[in-house]
């Protein structure tokens, strides 16, 4: 494809062809959004899940969340190598090892290993746990239709999927 030609999502509108997907996807929202985790972290989470799956869609959706928010630069574009940036929180690293470890697969073993729940749950308590489970799920449940049907990144949600047929 040359940069000349149009560029058009895969699917048209998922909620257009699932009515239900609007329901499903506000519950989401709405679980995720209870107040047991901030925001940013639930954001900084969203956009190295979408990192980590290889989705441009979702990397510019949670960059642009991001900022909007207020993030720094700084902080967004060391998502991708939180490890050894200064810009994070321990809270912050237990939730962004959480991501990394339910998304990679760990042929050694165990995914989420105790000491990484040790870890998390010694910044966050069950309800606050659960939510950043949910959190991962959300972004899950997405990554299907936006590895699959490839909506346009950085565009307005009106205009990221084709028009139905």
């Amino acid at each position: 494809m040359t940069m000349t030609e149009t560029i058009a999502s895969r699917l048209p509108n998922p909620q257009q062809l699932v009515p239900e997907l609007g329901a499903i996807g506000g519950a989401m929202f709405k679980a995720v959004g209870n107040g047991a985790i901030p925001q940013a972290t639930i954001s900084l989470v969203q956009l190295r899940a979408g990192q980590l799956v290889g989705s441009t869609y979702l990397t510019v959706l949670h960059t642009g969340n991001l900022r909007r928010a207020g993030e720094s630069d700084e902080r967004v574009t060391a998502v991708a190598s939180w490890r050894d940036a200064p810009y994070f929180t321990g809270a912050e690293r237990a939730a962004l090892a959480l991501v990394e470890a339910v998304l990679t697969p760990n042929p050694d073993g165990e995914r989420v290993p105790d000491e990484l729940y040790a870890e998390a749950s010694a910044h966050y308590d069950d309800k606050a746990l659960a939510t950043l489970a949910m959190a991962i799920g959300q972004v899950g449940f997405f990554t299907a239709l936006a590895l699959i049907g490839k909506p346009l990144p950085g565009v307005a949600p009106a205009e990221q999927w084709r028009a139905a047929e």
